[in-house]
């Protein structure tokens, strides 16, 4: 079955996470590994490294997930490329030490200098950080992108180029992001819509490269190529795609991650949503 869990905060520490993710019956939590919105972050101490293993091997927690920083842009066309890189290779340094398996990055925005400049400076960002954490086996999760702006990764074509400008490199993944995909232009609110895509995942890239769903409902109709995520069955996407997803046994060992707004108790009904879909 899938592993179904929420993005959760790691204030007070990063073991605050996995007990916090427990608390709310995930199977799979996401976390930041530092704080989001800035480059630099102090190197993680033995014993936080420690309390965070100990909490995950006393945890029913199945898998961790890292999302990286939102400052971080391997398409950027001035010295923002540069910070990233060396960002990029410190989240992926972070996770080796914590042990996480596979780390969510958004594609980059190439800030009108073309999709295919921006392309090509995100293939070179990537290989770079590939050539200096060799021997790591953490994947990059390139997230599909919902098409706002100058961003890349809305059009599957752009991860495609991705993947193979870095001559398929097995540390390269993808996540899906429902809302994301929804305003991109695919329609998952059909069961044959939900096929077309998974098809054409399937066939483009191979299955074994998706490492990880987001779940969100979108506030913005289908092709707007805004990002707003709703709650679960209160947006344009309602409640179909996410019990085809969750009772797709190709996602089996899965983590189909919940990023829907946070106020109040959301992430508690949208996770007993999840588990009434699923049976259990």
């Amino acid at each position: 079955m899938a592993l179904l869990g929420c993005h959760v905060s790691v204030a007070g520490g990063l073991w605050r996470a996995v007990e916090r993710g427990e608390a709310l019956g995930c199977e799979a939590i996401q976390i930041f590994t530092k704080n989001q919105l800035q480059w630099r972050a102090a190197p993680l101490p033995l014993h936080v490294c420690e309390r965070f293993f100990r909490a995950r091997r006393e945890s029913a927690i199945d898998s961790v997930v890292a999302h990286a920083s939102y400052l971080i842009n391997i398409a950027a066309p001035d010295a923002v490329w540069e910070k990233s890189i060396v960002a990029l290779k410190d989240e992926l340094d972070r996770c080796d030490q914590l042990g996480i398996d596979d780390l969510v990055l958004h594609p980059g925005s190439h800030r009108g200098e073309g999709r295919d400049r921006g392309l090509a400076r995100a293939v070179t960002a990537l290989k770079e950080v590939f050539s200096v954490t060799e021997g790591q086996g953490t994947r990059v999760l390139l997230e599909t992108m919902s098409g706002q702006g100058d961003g890349l990764g809305a059009d599957l074509d752009d991860l495609e180029r991705l993947i193979e400008g870095c001559d398929g490199d097995r540390r390269l993944g993808l996540c899906l992001d429902t809302c994301h995909l929804f305003a991109s232009g695919l329609d998952l609110r059909r069961a044959d819509g939900y096929r077309r895509l998974v098809d054409s995942m399937e066939r483009r890239f191979g299955l074994d490269r998706v490492g990880c769903w987001h779940l969100n409902d979108s506030k913005e109709p289908k092709g707007s190529g805004k990002d707003r995520h709703s709650h679960l069955g209160e947006g344009e996407l309602g409640l179909l795609p996410f019990s085809l997803i969750i009772a797709d046994e190709r996602w089996a060992s899965t983590p189909c991650i919940l990023e829907t707004p946070k106020e109040k108790d959301g992430d508690q009904k949208n996770m007993a949503l999840l588990r009434k879909m699923r049976g259990r």
